[in-house]
């Protein structure tokens, strides 16, 4: 093999390293993810403190998110991603000392932290790894590596504490994220790059940078609606479906994620965004007919599709937009708008049903992803012209 060829591999002994920690660190997350509201519930508090342990959880993972960038400007990868694996395994191993929520929601703070840190430091750090050119295909790749978790890790959670009990999952979450720290010490040690404040002011307040933010959004406002209301929206006698078709898009994500990186190392990230935008409308329109198994599982497979796509440009847009000193930060807007749209969808499609019902409930929120083909029109061309500039 040459050395120009191996130079473009992107499959290097500290990306594959990374590539463990981010799936044990994910497997771990997502083995509790469902299973802890149903823990909080069980001790008595109900929906409502169900509710409470999900919603400090990504309050907690929002603020960290702030941070992450700085810690690892100052603390280097290896330390910053070690500290969040300890984080999600004392939290599990904590969920066994009581179900008394106090202990919960503290016990969830400490995991939304933790969660926050390994989803930053991935994408920065697979940025750096990979050459500029496979960067698409890299970040592609590391899509597929957190995706397939949330396939295995939501349902198996669930299956595992209702078979062996909630404590036997808390150990097991606890396990998998101790024995990730393995891989976590071959990470890279150096420091994040950064630079001074004032820079990083002025590139944010960049439409080039922030839009492609926004047009994310608008996938995780919907990816939160569905993911939270899609088994009680359907009609009793068809909700056995819901499995399969949370599976349709949970299964087909990351994959298309994984495709839209190699493509757009070809092509340009910037076209592939109206597509996605387009894709994703037509399967949550499609969610009107919710007692309808084939037009759920049809909708949800068309909104992973254009979910997985849009993941990928977005972020490949960001970080061809600003230096390399600057991959945590954009890194850390990526997951804000994640996170931050997925319990805004979340919320309003709650308030918005109670009047309205579930099927004009889908249909407005199809209309938000509608909202942004604008912007990602604006993508598409300026992707194209930096496309014939290179």
């Amino acid at each position: 093999m040459s050395s120009t060829t191996a130079s473009r591999l992107i499959t290097s002994r500290q990306m594959i390293l990374l590539l463990l920690v981010s799936f044990g660190s994910f497997i771990g997350f997502y083995l509790l993810l469902s299973v802890v509201p149903l823990y909080a519930a069980a001790g008595g508090a109900g929906a409502s403190g169900a509710g409470a342990a999900t919603g400090v959880m990504m309050l907690a993972t929002v603020l960290m998110e702030l941070a992450v960038a700085r810690l690892v400007a100052r603390f280097g990868y290896r330390t910053v991603a070690s500290a969040g694996l300890l984080m999600l395994a004392a939290s599990a191993a904590a969920l066994t000392l009581s179900e008394r929520m106090p202990l919960v929601l503290a016990v969830c703070l400490l995991r939304g932290a933790g969660l926050a840190i390994v989803a930053v430091v991935g994408p920065a750090l697979t940025a750096e790894l990979v050459p500029v050119e496979r960067r698409g295909e890299g970040l592609g790749l590391y899509g597929v590596v957190v995706g397939v978790p949330a396939v295995i890790g939501l349902p198996l959670g669930v299956w595992l504490s209702s078979h062996l009990g909630f404590h036997f999952v808390f150990l097991i979450s606890a396990g998998v994220s101790v024995a990730t720290l393995v891989a976590a010490l071959g990470l890279p040690a150096q420091q994040g790059r950064s630079e001074p404040h004032g820079r990083m002011r002025g590139s944010l307040r960049g439409s080039g940078f922030v839009r492609p933010a926004v047009i994310f959004a608008a996938f995780t406002v919907v990816a939160g609606v569905v993911e939270t209301f899609l088994s009680l929206a359907m009609p009793a006698t068809v909700r056995a479906w819901v499995p399969l078709a949370l599976l349709a898009q949970t299964a087909i994500t990351p994959f298309a994620r994984w495709g839209a990186g190699r493509l757009g190392d070809r092509r340009g990230s910037g076209p592939l965004l109206v597509p996605a935008v387009l894709t994703a409308a037509i399967g949550t329109a499609g969610l009107v007919w919710v007692a309808s198994p084939v037009a759920v599982i049809a909708g949800m497979a068309l909104f992973g599709i254009g979910f997985g796509i849009g993941q990928n440009a977005t972020l490949a847009l960001m970080l061809e937009r600003i230096s390399p000193t600057e991959f945590g930060k954009a890194s850390a807007l990526w997951n804000l708008a994640y996170d931050g749209g997925f319990g805004i969808g979340a919320v309003g499609f709650g308030l918005l049903t109670a009047p309205v019902g579930y099927p004009t409930g889908f249909a407005v929120t199809a209309l938000v992803l509608i909202a942004a083909i604008a912007p990602a029109w604006r993508d598409r061309t300026a992707g194209r012209k930096a496309n014939h500039a290179s």
